[in-house]
């Protein structure tokens, strides 16, 4: 639930790249191991009802590459889409 507030605080026209940049985290991980079934089935039932830029898609995929991929998804967030408040967030949420 805290990634979804989290995600509102992410402005609509950063989400599309952000959420292509977290599926190809995800996809690449050799931390697969380390998601949760229930997280991946969530994304898989988000991305069945359309693109992953809905809160709850994009909730979905943040948690996950948080947990697989921690540092590159927090490099990403600070040096590509300057989202220093979505940083401070997501460490207070872990």
């Amino acid at each position: 639930m805290a990634y979804e507030k989290i995600v509102k605080a992410i402005p609509v026209e950063k989400r599309e790249k952000l959420s292509d940049k977290l599926i190809d985290l995800l996809l690449k991980s050799k931390n697969d191991d380390k998601m949760p079934s229930g997280l991946a089935n969530t994304i898989l039932n988000q991305w069945q009802l359309g693109p992953l830029t809905t809160e709850a898609g994009l909730a979905a995929l943040l948690e996950g590459a948080v947990l697989l991929e921690s540092e590159e998804t927090m490099d990403f967030l600070e040096q590509e889409l300057q989202l220093m408040d979505v940083i401070k967030a997501v460490k207070e949420a872990k």
